[in-house]
């Protein structure tokens, strides 16, 4: 690899806004804000809106659509007279 051309890969703490959910992984991102990990080192922070610890479809809080019915209205107002 040539020198001085890559970004700094370190370790980093994204943290949910919304929910106590944090996960320590790998990544580029430039931050300016810290935490003290659960293994009393501190790491940069990245605060998140949503992450998977929030979001409906991983927290199984889900809304259903009902497409058939939306289909069938659809249908039913464009049908040829």
């Amino acid at each position: 690899m040539k020198q001085g051309i890559h970004p700094n890969y370190r370790p980093v703490v994204f943290q949910d806004a919304s929910c106590e959910f944090a996960v320590l992984t790998r990544s580029t991102i430039q931050t300016s804000e810290t935490i003290q990990w659960q293994d009393g080192k501190t790491y940069p922070l990245v605060k998140l809106e949503i992450s998977s610890g929030s979001h409906p479809f991983f927290t199984g809080k889900q809304k259903l659509l009902d497409t058939a019915g939306r289909v069938e209205k659809f249908n039913k107002k464009y049908a040829k007279k």
